[in-house]
Formats: structure tokens, C-alpha cells, sequence
């Protein structure tokens, strides 16, 4: 199977500061990924720098054979990276169904299709955005990045705040879309048991570099590593 994303060598980071040095991987087709690692060992600056929004001092990314690490976010969004930050970032005074019509791009992901992926948001299609819950807004910001139609979806701690129930929503419209339907994705999660179940392969990240990596199944098989790199039972 094709490498769809190829990261070599990348050292990142903000400003001057290093907070990741020399990390490579590669994600197929049709694969997801689970980026896992105690808070602060750069999850969140690894999928910025993939998005364009943290500063690369070293390495190259590769999506689908076009280099993107020299472009800018817009170009990268535009090349396939659909991106969803934990800020969210949806248009607050729009509502939902404007939030998507202003970014849709052609393909299989349509703004009715993911009606039916969140029947919540079908509901409040024409409510602003400053009239949804969080776990609403959720929702739509991975709605927003669905209709793009992106080649590659990164999903920054997508669960993390929300109520059981809306986690339970957006773990099946994962498993859907990342596992079901194989659109490549990077899933950064903290607590491991949630996101392996809904993703093919993962990373764990420590010390500035990837620690340890395996399948998602042989992960839940056998979580002892899980203990030894994050310091939490996964039993």
C-alpha cells in the first residue's frame, strides 16, 4: 500500500524553541494513526507543523507526493490537510450550514452527508455557532474539515471536555469515517483505551521523539507498553 503522508527527519517547534527533534513516519492509504503521549511531549505541536502552524526547523512532509513543509497553512489546506485544532476555530457569527457551504470543496463529503454522520447538526443547521454547545461545536468543526473532502484529517484531542454521550457520537463518526470509510487520519488522544479502538496504528511520543509505536489491535491486546510510556493503566 501507497505511503499517502511521508514525514522525515522533522525537528519542530515554536518560535526558537525545539519541542520535537528528528521524528519520521509515514501514514498509507486507508490508514489512521493514534498520536498518544502524557501532556506536553509535542502532540499538539506535531499536528500544528503538519497544518502549518507551528514553526519547522528541520525535515520535510510529504502528502500524496506534493512537498508541503515550505508552504503556508492555506496551501496545505488546499493540498488535502483538513485540520481540526482543539480551538475549533468555526465561524461563530455563521450558522452551521454557512460554516460549511463557505469551505466545501467538491467530492464525496457533502454538507447533507454529514447531516447524517451528526443528526444533531441537521437539527441546527441554521442555528449560529455561537448557539451550540461544545460538543455541538465539536461536531461541526470536524464537519467543516469532512467537506473539504481532505486527502488527510487531523484530529486534535477531538474528545477531550466533552459530555459521555457526545464522546460516544464523534468515536463512532471516527470509526466511520477513519476505519470504515479509510480516510487517512491522525488522531491525538489522551487517554488511549478511546482512540484505539477506532484507528489502525499508533505512535507514542516522549522526550522530544516517537518512543514506541505499534498497531492500535496489538496495543489493546497487550497495553503494557501503554503503562510504561504514558504511567496509566490501561487495564
Amino acid at each position: 500500500m501507497a505511503d499517502l503522508l511521508d514525514v522525515q527527519h522533522l525537528t519542530c517547534g515554536h518560535g526558537e524553541a525545539v519541542v520535537l527533534q528528528d521524528v519520521s513516519f509515514t501514514i498509507a492509504e486507508g490508514r489512521s494513526l493514534a498520536l498518544l503521549g502524557r501532556n506536553g511531549t509535542g502532540k499538539t505541536t506535531l499536528i500544528d507543523t503538519l497544518a502549518g502552524a507551528a514553526r519547522r526547523h528541520a525535515g520535510t512532509i510529504t502528502l500524496a507526493g506534493q512537498a508541503l513543509h515550505a508552504l503556508p497553512s492555506h496551501r496545505r489546506a488546499a493540498a488535502g490537510i483538513g485540520w481540526v485544532p482543539q480551538e475549533r476555530n468555526i465561524f461563530k457569527s455563521l450558522t452551521v450550514h454557512e460554516n460549511l457551504t463557505a469551505v466545501m470543496r467538491p467530492g464525496p463529503w457533502s454538507p447533507e452527508r454529514v447531516y447524517q454522520l451528526f443528526p444533531r447538526l441537521a437539527e441546527r443547521r441554521q442555528n449560529l455557532g455561537t448557539q451550540l454547545s461544545g460538543g455541538e461545536q465539536q461536531m461541526l468543526a470536524f464537519a467543516r474539515a469532512l467537506v473539504l473532502n481532505p486527502k488527510l484529517l487531523l484530529l486534535d484531542e477531538p474528545l477531550e471536555g466533552l459530555a459521555p454521550i457526545i464522546v460516544e457520537e464523534l468515536l463512532r463518526a471516527i470509526r466511520r469515517v477513519a476505519r470504515d470509510e479509510g480516510l487517512p487520519s491522525i488522531v491525538v488522544e489522551q487517554h488511549p483505551q478511546m482512540v484505539l479502538g477506532v484507528t489502525d496504528d499508533a505512535i507514542v511520543l516522549d522526550r522530544g521523539g516517537i518512543a514506541f509505536r505499534a498497531t492500535s489491535e496489538a496495543l489493546l491486546a497487550d497495553p503494557t507498553p501503554l503503562d510504561a510510556w504514558l504511567g496509566v493503566g490501561q487495564h
